[in-house]
């Protein structure tokens, strides 16, 4: 079995638009969250939302390409030129070598309202033109992406609603550990904008302490009501650890473990079980002691009862080790498809940096919660391995592990 590490990373996020502002925010504990008159306007129960300005991308890449991507298509673009950059892999490697790409999306909302609304209007499906398709389809971060930069290895799209940048991640970590890939870009994306919510705030998830935006998420706090949406993208390189000795690469974090699970049970309500079962099984794949891990980037996304059962799943699995807590969430709101990659970022950042962000608006834990060791400042830290656990609707949800190397 080969081992897995981390040579690259790239990140498109509300909290900073590449690795070094990320960083900063993590530290400094900035909120990405606005208030977005627009959704008010339109009719939303809450207009609370992460935000990120679209990327320019005329001029880089053509035009051709351009028709296809779709919103979140255009951060994943960003975010995979940082992260290409950041392991030093240029075009010609790309070129010679069976360079795979997955990435994380479980909708791409925009682009079908457009194409819908165009049809409404004029009656022929001639004016909707030729790009709506590639950016209609979930897939259509993997395969603009690969398109774009010219990619032969493996090319598909994990839908796994919030949980699916963790399972395109763990996905990867797999085909390189059985040998079948060397080299894989990985990653996760979210589009931001009102039509890829609407329906979401429709069950009354949403976060309305709209006169506070910046405290509106506050995963694991007693007075929590409700998840406030967000996105962008992030790309992390995987390769073989033998690829990465042999090329004279950076190695950011091997990642040792990966589990799975699903609660079998209610479609949007979260259960104990579940998440248990998901980080024990990354914890026996990692073949290391619950102690080990020092830190661990909590799934909670500011909802009553997800913040709760993620919290007594901790303390079951745990038990007395209290590793560091956070939910980064609490900065970025939740970043749905892009969260379970970019928060393995936001880990491996911090343990390359020696330090934990804080859970930010986390004024007075409840009775669970107040068992955790969260941290609400910045901590410094030298932890040597971090647990990430993302969670979704259907009861999906995949639990990573990272360890220097």
């Amino acid at each position: 079995m080969n081992r897995v590490v981390i040579t690259g990373m790239g990140i498109y996020s509300v909290i900073g638009k590449n690795l070094a502002e990320v960083r900063e925010s993590l530290y400094k504990g900035k909120s990405g969250i606005i208030f977005d008159p627009v959704r008010k306007e339109m009719g939303f129960r809450s207009a609370l939302t992460g935000m990120v300005e679209r990327p320019h991308l005329k001029g880089v890449i053509d035009r051709r390409m351009r028709v296809g991507l779709s919103v979140q298509g255009e951060y994943a673009y960003v975010s995979t030129m940082e992260a290409l950059q950041f392991a030093g892999l240029d075009q010609s490697y790309l070129d010679s070598h069976e360079v795979g790409i997955l990435f994380g999306n479980d909708s791409s909302a925009l682009s079908v309202v457009e194409s819908v609304d165009i049809l409404r209007k004029k009656k022929d499906t001639m004016m909707i033109g030729s790009g709506y398709i590639f950016q209609s389809m979930n897939s259509t971060v993997s395969m603009n992406l690969s398109v774009i930069f010219r990619l032969k290895g493996v090319n598909f799209t994990l839908s796994g609603a919030c949980a699916s940048g963790s399972h395109a991640i763990g996905i990867g970590y797999l085909l390189i550990k059985q040998g079948l890939q060397e080299m894989i870009i990985c990653g996760g994306a979210q589009e931001i904008n009102p039509e890829s919510t609407a329906s979401f705030d429709a069950l009354n998830a949403f976060s309305i302490r709209e006169s506070e935006p910046e405290r509106a998420s506050r995963p694991f706090d007693r007075d929590r009501d409700g998840l406030v949406p967000s996105g962008g993208a992030a790309t992390v390189i995987l390769e073989s650890y033998e690829s990465a000795v042999k090329r004279g690469a950076t190695i950011l974090g091997e990642i040792i473990g990966y589990g799975f699970s699903s609660n079998g049970e209610h479609i949007s309500m979260p259960n104990v079980d579940g998440p248990v079962r998901a980080m024990e099984k990354a914890i026996r794949d990692a073949g290391i002691a619950p102690s080990e891990i020092g830190y661990i980037n909590a799934h909670a996304t500011s909802t009553p009862l997800g913040d709760s059962n993620e919290a007594q799943s901790i303390l079951d699995v745990f038990g007395n080790s209290s590793p560091l807590v956070s939910s980064t969430k609490s900065m970025t709101g939740h970043e749905m498809w892009m969260g379970g990659a970019s928060e393995v970022i936001y880990s491996t950042l911090m343990m390359n940096h020696g330090f934990v962000a804080p859970n930010i608006n986390l004024d007075n834990p409840d009775d669970i919660t107040s068992r955790l060791n969260i941290v609400t400042k910045a901590t410094s830290c030298d932890f040597k391995a971090f647990l990430s656990n993302s969670f979704g609707f259907g009861g999906t949800n995949s639990s990573l592990i990272v360890r220097k190397v």
